[in-house]
């Protein structure tokens, strides 16, 4: 093989490597909404059950606090891709939910998912 031929072959070769690298990097960053959806159904299906207090609903967030071993939380969950789940007057969720979080990282954790929903049905009456 002739050195014009080895040049060839190795810059084709580093080409390859460049683009494998920037695929692997494209792939890793990831869409910002299907990484929070993967987090919320991991949460859902490893995480435990525990009691929450909505403390405000808006539009696009619920605010909530928990206490898991004796640590007391504030968190809040946005809920603008899981809106079609929710009332139309989200302040009605305001009080007493079920929330999931991860055993290993208390601080994650869920009102909502798209398979699971720890919130309850507000009254009529309101």
């Amino acid at each position: 093989m002739t050195w014009h031929a080895q040049i060839g072959v190795i810059c084709l070769l580093a080409s390859a490597g460049i683009f494998a690298v920037w695929w692997i990097i494209l792939r890793m960053r990831g869409d910002p909404e299907k990484k929070e959806r993967e987090r919320r159904l991991r949460v859902h299906r490893d995480g435990r059950l525990g009691d929450a207090l909505i403390t405000e609903a808006t539009e696009d967030a619920l605010y909530y606090t928990y206490s898991v071993r004796g640590v007391q939380y504030t968190a809040s969950q946005e809920i603008a891709a899981l809106r079609d789940r929710l009332p139309a007057e989200p302040e009605r969720l305001i009080g007493v939910a079920t929330l999931k979080y991860a055993s290993n990282n208390p601080a994650n954790s869920i009102l909502i998912c798209e398979e699971w929903s720890g919130l309850r049905a507000p009254s009529q009456a309101a």
